[in-house]
């Protein structure tokens, strides 16, 4: 497996992210501006790409973001999620980074919180699928 870095979102990443989040998940406003700014990270099997996720500062947050974590679903319970969240705090880090976030579906905070990150605030609704902001300080 090997990960590969892009400063504009990539055809893989976003074949990914529709299969995962709009034709599994049902959300329907997957693609957004912060695309142009986000630096993307995409895992490959040989030229088939499995898993994505996007990474983006946020001053107002104080923290790296963290978002768009996908993994295509013949490839999970691999650990490609926890490899993917490894090699974003790696890039995070190697920038200057200290901190990060992310907006993390309720139902996947339990993998989050293995990662290390921990949850602050309120859940809010993101197209009605319920969301929390985590943190992780990475010192």
């Amino acid at each position: 497996m090997e990960i590969r870095i892009y400063e504009e979102l990539p055809q893989s990443a976003a074949a990914i992210r529709t299969a995962v989040f709009m034709e599994e998940q049902g959300f329907v406003n997957e693609m957004d501006e912060t695309d142009q700014v986000a630096v993307h990270l995409v895992m490959y099997d040989g030229e088939t790409p499995v898993a994505t996720c996007r990474i983006f500062q946020k001053a107002d947050r104080d923290a790296y973001i963290l978002g768009r974590l996908a993994v295509m679903k013949a490839y999970r319970g691999r650990q490609i999620g926890a490899g993917m969240m490894q090699r974003a705090e790696e890039y995070v880090r190697g920038k200057g980074g200290k901190r990060m976030a992310l907006h993390a579906q309720c139902t996947a905070m339990d993998f989050y919180r293995k990662q290390g990150f921990e949850e602050q605030g309120d859940v809010e609704e993101e197209e009605g699928c319920p969301h929390m902001w985590m943190y992780k300080e990475l010192g």
